[in-house]
C-alpha cells in the first residue's frame, strides 16, 4: 500500500489537466495468494461536481464473463450481491477512501472464488457524459504453496561456543517468483531482532545488532541444499540466548513492474541458553537530581562493576532518548554525533572517561530539549589477532529521566478573530497578541494550528523567530497560490489570514507561541510556551441552498415578472448562475431561455428569438434572486416556466466547482397591480428664525412599495390669506427640478435647494435667506413613481407630509430719535439750523432717511420741507418745490446719526412747527432695503418776526389862499422810516364839505366827501386821473422822503382840505414787496379866490387864513428851513438808489405837456399828468 501512495498522487495531478472524466484502476493481471490481504486502487479524473466521487466494484467471473457481480458501493449499501454481502458486512471487502476521487478496495482473506475480471465504476456527476466511467482489471488467485520448517528444539551452549541452526524453504508456484529469507532472534515480549537476511535479489545483509560480527565472519548464512539454508554463529556471546526462528516470503513482480510479497511464513522456533563465564560485569547510572531548571548543569555517572577491569576491554556509549549522544572506546576517545557534537565544541557538554570503571557525560547548561531518558551502555570488546576489536557482552542499566523546566515565562496570549461563523469563501483572518515581560531582547516563534471536529491536528504555517515563513504540508500549495498569509504587524502582534475559505478549515484555531532569550553564551533559549485558541464553524455554501419562483398575476397584453429567489441569502461575491426555463402552452419540451452566469454575462436561448426583444433579466445587486421581465404578454407567453440555479465556488487556483444545482417550482401568470406601501412622516414642527438665515425642510419617506421607486416631491407654502398652498418647488422622479407660482412670484430662484439623503428616504428643501414674506405652513407632496415592464413610468401613490409653521421675524426696532421739544425766535433774514438727533438705531449697517416737516399757522396739515434719502439724495417738498425757499435751505449730517436743517434769510413765513422723522432701512434677503422702523423727533417752534414800523408822516395842518388860475402845491412829508430799504406808496386826498339837507335849511350838518386826487404805488405807478383833475396834476419826489403834488389853473371847485396817506413797504428775504405799516398825514386847507377878490378880504373873511398868515409862518419857515438841509444831506446818501434800483421805478416827475401856440398871445400854459417812464 506504500507503494501505491506515490502513484495516486501523481493520477491525481494528472486528473486536474484532463478535460474529460477517466476512471484508471491498478494495472493487471495481478497473481495473488489464496488466503492473503490485497488492495486494489481505482482514481478517476476530469469529473465536474464533487469533489467527493462515488465508486461501485463488480466482478465478471470466470465461468460468466458476461455477467456483472456487484461487490461493494461507497454510495449504495444495498448494492452487493448475496455472495458478497456478509464479507461486507463483517469488512471481510471494504473501500477505503484515500482521498475524495480516489479509494482503495480491500479483501481481507482472498478466496480462489475472487478470481476474475474487477471493474470499478464512478457514477455520473457531470452536466453530460463525456469520458469514460468505469476501467477494468483482472486478478488470478494462486494456491499457497510456500512451506518454511525448521527442526524445533532446546540448545543450551556456553559462552564463546558456536552454534548451528538449518531451515528448509519450499514453493510450487507456476509463476516466476522470488524468495527471501530472515533469521530472527526474539526474548519473550521483546521485539524480535534480525539476526542476518537472504533479500529476494540474493542480496546478504546482517542485522544492526550483529553487522559487526557478521564483517568478521562469526555470523554466515550458507546454502547447503536445493531448499535449506543454514545459520552458523561463532564465539557465542551471553546476549544471543534467546530462540532462533527464520522467516521466508515469496515475492512476484507485478505489471508495473513492482515486487509483491504474495504470502510471508515462519518457522517453528530453536530455543537457545548461553552459560556466560566468570568475566560478568555490572553497570550502574547515578545522577544527584530528577529535576532541573534551564541553565543548570548535570552530571551523569556510568560506573563499571566487573573484575580485573584494567586488562579488559570496554566501550561505553550515552543515549538520550533512545538516540545516540557518544560514544567512548577502549581508547577513550570520545565520538559525538549531531547538535551534541556542536555543543561540546561549543563547552557546554563533556564527554569523559574518569577512571577506569567510571564514565562521566557532563551538560553545563540543560536546554529544555534536554527532558527525557538518558542512559549508557557498556560494551564488552575483544581484541583479535589482528589487532581489530569485537563486541561481545553488552549492558546497560535503567534509564534516568530527567525533567528541565522552563524559565518562569510571562507570556500572556490574547487571540481575536473576524467571525466564529463565517460563510464559505470568506477569508478568516486572525490576530495573536503577545504580552511578555522580557522586553525587546526577547524573539517569539509563533505556529498556527487547526484541530477539526476529528480532533485531527493539523500545522497552517510556522513562523520562526528569524522570520522564517513555513507553511504545513497540507498548506503548502495553498499557500504558493497565496491563500494562506501571515504577517507580523508590530512585535508581538501576529495576524493569520486565510482567503477563500473552505469547510474543511472549520475547527479550533491554535496560536502556539514560544518565547525565546538568548543565553550567556550567544545560544537562542526557549523560556516559555503559551498558545491559545479559538473556534470557528463555517457554512458551506451549498448549505441550504434553495430556489424558489414567483411570479404575480398576468393580464393580457400588460407585462410579467418572474422572480427566482434564491435561498439563502448569499454575499455578492458568491457566483451563482440562472437559467430561466420555458415550456410554451401545449408543449411538453423545457427550453433554456436566458442564463444570467456566474460571472455576470447574459446568454440568451436559440429558441424563441421574440423574446429577447421583450424580456429584460435583472440580478439584483443585494442578492442573487434574478427577475425575468417580460413586456406585452400575449398568447405566445402562456406557458410553464421554471428557473434553474446553479451554485458555483471558485478554488484557491483559480478553478472552479459546481457545488450544487437546484429547480424551482413551475409558475402560472396572473399579474396584479402592486399595493402601495408609501408612507410619509405627518409629524408637524414649528420653526422661528430671524430674516437672512436658512430655513431647513424635511420630508421623510417612512416605507415605500418597492427598493426601485422613484418619487417626485412637490413642496408647498400656505399662507393665511391664501385659500390653498402655492407651489415653491417640484422635483420630478426622473430627478429633474421644476420651479412652481410661488418660487417665481417671491424670487427663490437660486435660493431654494434641494437635496436627497444618501440612504435615499430623506429629502430636504432648505430656503436660503428667509423673509418675513417667507413666513408660512410648509408641507410636502409626495408621489411613488415605478417602472412598468414597458419602461414606462406610472404613478403609484401620493401622500402628504405634516407642516412645518415657519416664522420668520426682522431684526427688533431699536431706532430712537431725541423727543425734546425746543423753542427758536429769529428775525427776517437771520440763520437758522434745526437740529435732529439719532440716538440709537437697529443695525450699524442700516441705511437712514431723514424728513423734515412743518406745521404753518392757519394750514391744517403739516407740510413736507425736504427728504434726505438713505442713497443721500435730497429731495424738496411742495411747499420748497413751488417757493423761494430752496434756495435758502441747507441741508447736512456732521456726523453719524445728527442731520441739520439750515434756512437762509429766514421768513415770516417760515414760521411754525418744524420735526423731522427718520426711516430705518435695513437690506433684507433679496438685497432689497425695506424700512424696518420710523420715529419722530421733538418739535421745533421757529418764530420768524419782521422788523418793528417806525414809520413818520408829517401831521402839521396848514391853510393856503389860492387866486383861480393860480397853482397851489401839496407837500406829503416823511419825518422816520422803518428801513433805508423801504419804499413808499402815497396818495392825496381831497375833502370837501357837500350839503346834505336843502339850501333854505342853512342849519343842516354838512358831510365831508373824501376823493384820492393823485395815488402813487411803491413801484411808481400812477393810478388815472379823475375827469376835473386831468392835466391839471404835477408830481415831484424833491428827495427820498419829500413828495410833492402841485394842482395848476386852480378853481372854486379845488377849495377844500388836502391830506397824504403815506404806505411803507419793505421786500422780504425772497424779494416780495408786503405793506409794513401806513400813516396819515396833518391837513392843508386850500382856499381858492375868485380873480374880483382882494387879498385882504380873502385873509380876513377865513379865520384860518388869518391865522396862518399872521401867526404860522414864522415857526413852519423854520422848520421848513430845517427840514430842507436834512433832505439835502440824506439825498446825498441815497442819491445811489434813486434811479431804477433793485428792478423798482423811482417816482419821476411827468414834464409837463406845453400848449403852445406861436398865435397865443398868452403865455404858454403847463399842465402835469401822472404816468410811467417810457
Amino acid at each position: 500500500m506504500r507503494t501505491l501512495r506515490p502513484q495516486l498522487a501523481s493520477l491525481l495531478l494528472l486528473g486536474v489537466a484532463l478535460a474529460q472524466r477517466h476512471v484508471e484502476v491498478q494495472e493487471g493481471p495481478l497473481y495473488r495468494t489464496e488466503g492473503s490481504h490485497i488492495t486494489l486502487w481505482c482514481k478517476v479524473s476530469g469529473y465536474q461536481g464533487p469533489a467527493e466521487q462515488n465508486f461501485q466494484w463488480s466482478i465478471y467471473l470466470p465461468s460468466a464473463p458476461e455477467r456483472e457481480v456487484q461487490i461493494v458501493s461507497t454510495m449504495d449499501p444495498s448494492f452487493p450481491y448475496a455472495i458478497y454481502t456478509q464479507r461486507v458486512r463483517s469488512r471481510g471487502i471494504y473501500v477505503e477512501r484515500v482521498q475524495g476521487d480516489a479509494v482503495l478496495l480491500h479483501i481481507t482473506e482472498l478466496q480462489d472464488r475472487d478470481a476474475g475480471e474487477y471493474e470499478c465504476h464512478t457514477p455520473n456527476t457531470d452536466e453530460r457524459y463525456f469520458g469514460s466511467y468505469s476501467a477494468k482489471m483482472n486478478l488470478e488467485v494462486i494456491p499457497d504453496s510456500l512451506r518454511v520448517t525448521a527442526v524445533p528444539q532446546t540448545l543450551n551452549k556456553v559462552e564463546h561456543d558456536s552454534l548451528e541452526l538449518k531451515c528448509e524453504v519450499s514453493k510450487s508456484t507456476a509463476q516466476h517468483s522470488h524468495v527471501s529469507i530472515a533469521w530472527y532472534r526474539q526474548r519473550g515480549s521483546e521485539a524480535p531482532v534480525e539476526v542476518i537476511s537472504l533479500s529476494r535479489d540474493f542480496v546478504l545483509r546482517a542485522g544492526s545488532a550483529y553487522a559487526q560480527r557478521q564483517a568478521t565472519g562469526d555470523v554466515r548464512l550458507d546454502k547447503v541444499g536445493e531448499t535449506t539454508s543454514k545459520l552458523t554463529i561463532y564465539n557465542l556471546h551471553p546476549s544471543d540466548q534467546g530462540e532462533f526462528y527464520c522467516e521466508a516470503a515469496e515475492w512476484i513482480q507485478d505489471p508495473d513492474k513492482s515486487w509483491y510479497a504474495m504470502t510471508r511464513k515462519r518457522s517453528q522456533g530453536a530455543i537457545i541458553n548461553v552459560q556466560a563465564t566468570d568475566k560478568e560485569f555490572s553497570v550502574r547510572l547515578e545522577t544527584e537530581k530528577r529535576t532541573y531548571i534551564v541553565g543548570e548543569p548535570v552530571e551523569f555517572r556510568c560506573i563499571l562493576e566487573a573484575q580485573n577491569v584494567p586488562d579488559r576491554y570496554f566501550s561505553i556509549s550515552w543515549a538520550f532518548n533512545s538516540s545516540l549522544i557518544a560514544s567512548l572506546g577502549p581508547n577513550a576517545v570520545p565520538v559525538l554525533n549531531n547538535d551534541f557534537a556542536q555543543r561540546e565544541a561549543l563547552g557546554q557538554l563533556k564527554v569523559a572517561k574518569e577512571s577506569d570503571n567510571v564514565f562521566v557525560l557532563k551538560i553545563y547548561r540543560l536546554r529544555l530539549e534536554d527532558s527525557g531518558k538518558y542512559n549508557c551502555r557498556v560494551t564488552e570488546r575483544e581484541k583479535t589477532v589482528t589487532g581489530d576489536f569485537i563486541d561481545k557482552e553488552s549492558k546497560r542499566p535503567k534509564n534516568i529521566p530527567i525533567t528541565v523546566l522552563p524559565l518562569k515565562t510571562s507570556i500572556s496570549l490574547e487571540i481575536i478573530n473576524n467571525a466564529s461563523n463565517v460563510l464559505e469563501g470568506e477569508s478568516l483572518r486572525f490576530g495573536c497578541n503577545v504580552r511578555s515581560g522580557f522586553g525587546p531582547q526577547s524573539r517569539f516563534s509563533v505556529v498556527w494550528q487547526l484541530m477539526d471536529k476529528l480532533n485531527r491536528r493539523s500545522e497552517i504555517v510556522r513562523l520562526d523567530r528569524e522570520g522564517t515563513l513555513q507553511p504545513g504540508p497540507s498548506y503548502a500549495e495553498r499557500s504558493s497560490y497565496g491563500g494562506i498569509q501571515v504577517e507580523q504587524v508590530r512585535p508581538g502582534s501576529f495576524t493569520l489570514e486565510i482567503f477563500n475559505s473552505v469547510k474543511a478549515d472549520e475547527g479550533h484555531y491554535e496560536c502556539r507561541v514560544a518565547e525565546w532569550t538568548r543565553t550567556l553564551d550567544g545560544e537562542w533559549q526557549m523560556v516559555g510556551e503559551r498558545h491559545t485558541g479559538t473556534l470557528v464553524s463555517i457554512t458551506a455554501l451549498e448549505a441550504g441552498f434553495a430556489v424558489t419562483a414567483i411570479s404575480p398575476g398576468v393580464t393580457y397584453n400588460e407585462s410579467f415578472d418572474l422572480q427566482c429567489i434564491i435561498k439563502p441569502h448569499y454575499p455578492s461575491w458568491v457566483p451563482v448562475s440562472v437559467t430561466w426555463r420555458f415550456q410554451p402552452a401545449g408543449s411538453t419540451e423545457f427550453h433554456d431561455l436566458v442564463t444570467f452566469t456566474r460571472d455576470g454575462g447574459v446568454q440568451w436561448g436559440d429558441r424563441y428569438a421574440g423574446f429577447r426583444t421583450r424580456t429584460a433579466i435583472e440580478k439584483a445587486e443585494s442578492s442573487n434572486n434574478v427577475r425575468l421581465s417580460i413586456s406585452r404578454a400575449s398568447d405566445t407567453e402562456a406557458g410553464k416556466y421554471q428557473c434553474v440555479a446553479e451554485l458555483w465556488r471558485k478554488n484557491y487556483n483559480s478553478s472552479w466547482t459546481r457545488l450544487a444545482d437546484r429547480t424551482s417550482n413551475l409558475l402560472e401568470i396572473r399579474v396584479l397591480r402592486p399595493v402601495t406601501k408609501l408612507q410619509v412622516s405627518k409629524s408637524k414642527r414649528s420653526i422661528t428664525l430671524v430674516e437672512n438665515r436658512p430655513i431647513p425642510l424635511n420630508c421623510s419617506v417612512k416605507s415605500q412599495t418597492s427598493p426601485d421607486s422613484h418619487f417626485a416631491v412637490l413642496w408647498y407654502v400656505h399662507k393665511p390669506s391664501d385659500a390653498d398652498g402655492k407651489l415653491i418647488l417640484k422635483t420630478t422622479h426622473s430627478s429633474a427640478f421644476e420651479y412652481g407660482t410661488y418660487a417665481e412670484e417671491e424670487g427663490l430662484r437660486g435660493t431654494a435647494t434641494v437635496r436627497r439623503s444618501a440612504s435615499g428616504g430623506l429629502f430636504s428643501l432648505t430656503v436660503q435667506r428667509a423673509e418675513v414674506r417667507d413666513s408660512g405652513s410648509y408641507y410636502c407632496h409626495v408621489e411613488e413613481w415605478l417602472l412598468s415592464p414597458n419602461h414606462a413610468w406610472y404613478k403609484l401613490a401620493e401622500e402628504v407630509s405634516g407642516r412645518t409653521e415657519v416664522t420668520v421675524k426682522q431684526p427688533d426696532n431699536r431706532l430712537q430719535v431725541n423727543q425734546t421739544h425746543k423753542n427758536i425766535t429769529v428775525l427776517e433774514n437771520q440763520w437758522v439750523t434745526l437740529e435732529c438727533l439719532v440716538s440709537s438705531r437697529t443695525s450699524p449697517s442700516s441705511q437712514l432717511s431723514v424728513e423734515w416737516y412743518v406745521w404753518r399757522p392757519g394750514h391744517p396739515e403739516k407740510e413736507a420741507v425736504a427728504r434726505l434719502s438713505r442713497q443721500n439724495t435730497l429731495r424738496y417738498g411742495d411747499l420748497v418745490a413751488l417757493g423761494d425757499l430752496r434756495s435758502r435751505l441747507h441741508l447736512e449730517s456732521p456726523s453719524p446719526g445728527l442731520y441739520l436743517l439750515s434756512i437762509q434769510n429766514a421768513t415770516v413765513r417760515d414760521s411754525g412747527a418744524y420735526d423731522c422723522r427718520v426711516e430705518e432701512w435695513l437690506l433684507d434677503p433679496s438685497d432689497r432695503w425695506y424700512k424696518r422702523a420710523e420715529d419722530l423727533s421733538g418739535l421745533i417752534t421757529l418764530t420768524v418776526k419782521q422788523p418793528d414800523p417806525t414809520l413818520q408822516v408829517d401831521t402839521a395842518t396848514a391853510n393856503l389862499t389860492v387866486q383861480e388860475k393860480e397853482s397851489f402845491p401839496l407837500d406829503c412829508s416823511i419825518l422816520s422810516r422803518s428801513s433805508p430799504e423801504s419804499h413808499f406808496a402815497v396818495t392825496w386826498y381831497n375833502l370837501r364839505a357837500k350839503e346834505v339837507g336843502s339850501h333854505a335849511d342853512e342849519e343842516e350838518e354838512e358831510e365831508e366827501e373824501r376823493e384820492a386826487v393823485l395815488s402813487v404805488g411803491p413801484d411808481a405807478i400812477f393810478s388815472p386821473e379823475a375827469s376835473r383833475w386831468e392835466g391839471r396834476l404835477r408830481f415831484q419826489r424833491l428827495s427820498a422822503v419829500l413828495f410833492r403834488l402841485t394842482v395848476l389853473q386852480a378853481s372854486g371847485a379845488d377849495t377844500g382840505n388836502y391830506s397824504c396817506r403815506v404806505e411803507e413797504w419793505l421786500a422780504d428775504p425772497n424779494g416780495v414787496w408786503y405793506r409794513l405799516a401806513e400813516e396819515e398825514s396833518g391837513m392843508v386847507a386850500i382856499h381858492v379866490q375868485d380873480a374880483g377878490s382882494t387879498l385882504q378880504s380873502v385873509i380876513c373873511s377865513n379865520d384860518a387864513l388869518f391865522y396862518f398868515v399872521f401867526f404860522y409862518p414864522f415857526p413852519i419857515f423854520g422848520i421848513l428851513i430845517i427840514t430842507i438841509l436834512l433832505v439835502r444831506f440824506k439825498s446825498r446818501n441815497s442819491s445811489k438808489n434813486s434811479e431804477g434800483k433793485n428792478g423798482v421805478p423811482l417816482l419821476w416827475i411827468k414834464e409837463p405837456h406845453l400848449n403852445y401856440s406861436p398865435t397865443c398871445l398868452e403865455p404858454p400854459v403847463l399842465s402835469i399828468h401822472p404816468g410811467t417812464i417810457d
